[in-house]
């Protein structure tokens, strides 16, 4: 079910998904989705809870710029694939206009960084980036660039774009840019 949910979402987008749609492509009874997930977010909700955990887990490489391009390049390879860009560019529009949505969307993300976060802090231990440097956001820093090309410019998105990505969050996680503040900083 949630498979031909993502279907419906990929082809049609957010404001065309029916729960009587994915009930007929997944060749189950209507009253089993509506009895199952009753809205349209709670199924997108779970949709996402299910990529979260169906997603590759992290590379562990023994360098941050090994893991971070294996990182990049997954992100990468994701959007480039027809079925899941056009999938991610139906939930995130939908998240824009849908509290319940965005939050999924939120705990989809979240879930994302914490599983790759400790490639950073592995870094920290092994002197590569400062000690107080945020893992979080140095994994949002990878990605970041790769969702933009998506969403906003259409610009190729390949393996070197992905690269680059990954080199440019390092090399700025090294020079301290990603250094989490205390509470007196200005």
């Amino acid at each position: 079910m949630l498979r031909a949910a993502g279907d419906v979402l990929a082809e049609a987008g957010f404001t065309q998904l029916d729960l009587a749609d994915v009930a007929r492509r997944a060749d189950v009874g209507k009253t089993t989705v509506y009895r199952r997930w009753g809205t349209v977010t709670n199924l997108v909700t779970d949709l996402l809870l299910d990529m979260a955990e169906q997603s590759l887990p992290r590379a562990d490489t023994g360098t941050l710029l090994g893991d971070l391009t294996a990182n990049a390049q997954l992100v990468q390879r994701t959007l480039t694939d027809p079925r899941q860009a056009a999938l991610f560019k139906a939930i995130i529009a939908a998240a824009t206009g849908d509290t319940r949505t965005a939050q999924a969307l939120h705990r989809f993300y979240d879930t994302r960084i914490s599983e790759w976060a400790p490639c950073v802090e592995q870094a920290i231990e092994r002197g590569e980036v400062p000690a107080d440097t945020d893992a979080r956001e140095v994994i949002r820093a990878v990605s970041a660039p790769l969702y933009y090309r998506l969403l906003v410019t259409a610009e190729d998105l390949d393996e070197a774009t992905a690269d680059r990505a990954a080199q440019a969050a390092v090399v700025a996680a090294r020079a301290g840019a990603y250094r989490q503040r205390t509470a007196n900083a200005s």
